[in-house]
């Protein structure tokens, strides 16, 4: 059997996931010349190339790519012995590390969650909080198990990772009962011209409510806009305005803010993902929080993916 040297693998696939030499050698604490030397030796022994220089940058090739995959699969399974092994010798809960896009609203997160901690051995659940951009950077860097998000990796992203659809969902709109009393007949029409609290004009929800606006002619009196989907909770249930919120989490927003439910825009979707680094979901907790999420939370809306699967980066 011909054997690889796992250090020139590890190397290799240490500055194709930081993109260079120098991101490299700054995360292994090794100089230029002998991460060049290492990567060499690795190529002389399988006899390709594994990059190609564009200008000043490194390039994977297509034999690259395809070694890249199996290292970041062998690489990725090396440090989910360690832990499973230290979990289990120190009779310790599982670790599950989790970042979650600032913008997912906290009612999603919590209900998507909580099938991690319902299983029969123990999961310590360790979430970070963080913009989408930075959170796939740290799961690149494998800080982070999961990444749960609204919006997919982006298409040509250089992190390689995969989509896996956790479900979709319409969003709903409430206000406390003297607003709702003032504008619920007529919906979504009593919407044109009543003080509403929206997401900022950036956020993914913000860019399908105006269309959703604009379609049926709705001009809404903008009041507040929020980065917070929890802050624009509270001052909707102080009364400020009208606010939107997913559908399935309608029962929890009414019963946290005291709110009253004003209608449905059907029409309007928001999509979740659990992004990861693998393409099958393995972690345990993981699967128990896509199973529940895709035939449980979500098992009422459409499901246009039959394969969840979507990669991106590298892939």
């Amino acid at each position: 059997m011909e054997w690889i040297n796992y250090h020139h693998l590890l190397y290799f696939w240490v500055v194709a996931r930081e993109g260079g030499l120098v991101a490299a050698g700054k995360f292994l604490r090794l100089s230029h010349p002998t991460l060049s030397a290492q990567i060499h030796s690795l190529e002389d022994h399988l006899g390709e190339k594994l990059f190609t220089k564009v200008g000043r940058k490194l390039v994977l090739t297509e034999t690259g790519r395809v070694v890249f995959r199996y290292a970041d699969d062998i690489f990725t399974l090396g440090r989910e012995m360690v832990d499973a092994v230290k979990g289990r010798s120190s009779g310790e809960p599982r670790r599950l590390n989790v970042g979650i896009a600032d913008v997912v609203p906290k009612l999603v997160v919590r209900r998507l969650l909580q099938p991690a901690l319902n299983l029969p051995e123990p999961v310590r659940l360790v979430c970070y909080e963080a913009s989408h951009e930075k959170l796939l950077a740290d799961l690149a860097l494998h800080s982070l198990d999961i990444v749960i998000s609204d919006a997919p990796v982006p298409t040509g992203s250089s992190i390689r990772a995969y989509n896996h659809v956790l479900g979709e969902t319409g969003v709903s709109f409430f206000g406390t009962s003297e607003l709702v009393k003032t504008y619920k007949k007529g919906f979504p029409g009593s919407l044109n011209g009543a003080p509403v609290l929206l997401p900022l004009e950036n956020l993914t929800l913000r860019r399908s409510l105006n269309q959703w606006f604009e379609k049926n002619a709705i001009k809404p009196k903008v009041v507040a806009e929020f980065e917070d989907s929890a802050l624009l909770k509270v001052f909707g249930g102080d009364g400020l305005g009208l606010f939107p919120a997913p559908t399935v989490v309608e029962r929890e927003v009414i019963s946290q803010y005291g709110v009253q439910l004003l209608g449905r825009a059907k029409e309007v979707r928001e999509r979740f993902y659990a992004i990861s680094v693998e393409r099958r979901l393995k972690h345990p907790a993981v699967v128990a929080i896509s199973e529940a999420a895709r035939h449980e939370l979500f098992a009422s809306g459409p499901n246009p993916h039959k394969d969840n699967r979507v990669p991106q980066g590298f892939s």
